[in-house]
């Protein structure tokens, strides 16, 4: 067994381009941009790996509603990577989740074992006055080391599960590689994940994701003032 391809691109990449943009987040309607270099989008994935370990979720299940309800969110598109970083499969329901990833405003029931909740700022800022059971994912991020291990992942183990739909490493790292900038508008979970992260990794790329209401006219505005290829 060997860690997965798409962590061995971040990995790589963070190792010898570092300082170039990987994933830019727009969020039209509140206002925000943020961008992740490499490197950062790695440290974020680090420290979150080493989250999952303290919370005892390691080589068990993430539920990650929340790549349901904001599959654009560039907290979202990092928690796939921590989780496979520590052996984990991730999945967009709850159903026997050794940990679950949610929202600000959430209304779920707080579940059997860990329940983090994501502010979704543009900067990161944490959450406060959360339900009993419920951590701030934020505060409880930076907490941690900037560097984790990575558990080793067999090629066919399960990575990504929604509903009947299951996964593995392998197939993930089938995904078309991006070479150049590219402007990607959130769709379904998986297919968001594809077009933001893992194609962008595999490729060489980046990506900026916008989220929120525009016209083909703001599109094209920010494709050009951001370099975008297409």
């Amino acid at each position: 067994m060997d860690i997965p391809v798409v962590l061995a691109a971040l990995r790589r990449r963070a190792r010898t381009a570092g300082a170039e943009p990987l994933l830019t987040h727009y969020d039209l309607d509140a206002g925000g941009r943020t961008e992740l270099s490499v490197a950062t989008f790695a440290n974020w994935v680090a420290k979150t790996a080493n989250l999952v370990e303290d919370l005892g979720a390691d080589s068990g299940l993430v539920g990650l509603p929340l790549a349901v309800e904001r599959p654009g969110h560039w907290m979202t598109l990092l928690w796939p990577l921590a989780a496979w970083q520590r052996e984990c499969a991730v999945s967009v329901d709850v159903a026997a989740a050794d940990l679950v990833v949610i929202g600000p405003l959430d209304p779920r029931p707080v579940l059997p074992g860990a329940t983090l909740a994501c502010s979704l700022h543009p900067l990161g800022l944490g959450l406060r006055n959360l339900p009993t059971g419920v951590l701030d994912f934020t505060t409880e991020a930076l907490s941690q080391p900037d560097l984790a291990g990575t558990l080793p992942s067999a090629a066919s183990a399960p990575a990504w599960i929604d509903g009947a739909t299951v996964l593995s490493h392998a197939e993930l790292a089938e995904t078309p590689p991006v070479g150049g900038r590219v402007l990607v508008r959130p769709s379904d979970a998986l297919g968001t994940l594809r077009d933001a992260v893992l194609g962008p990794l595999l490729g060489g790329g980046s990506a900026v994701v916008v989220e929120g209401t525009a016209d083909d006219a703001r599109l094209a505005a920010l494709r050009a003032s951001e370099r975008c290829v297409e």
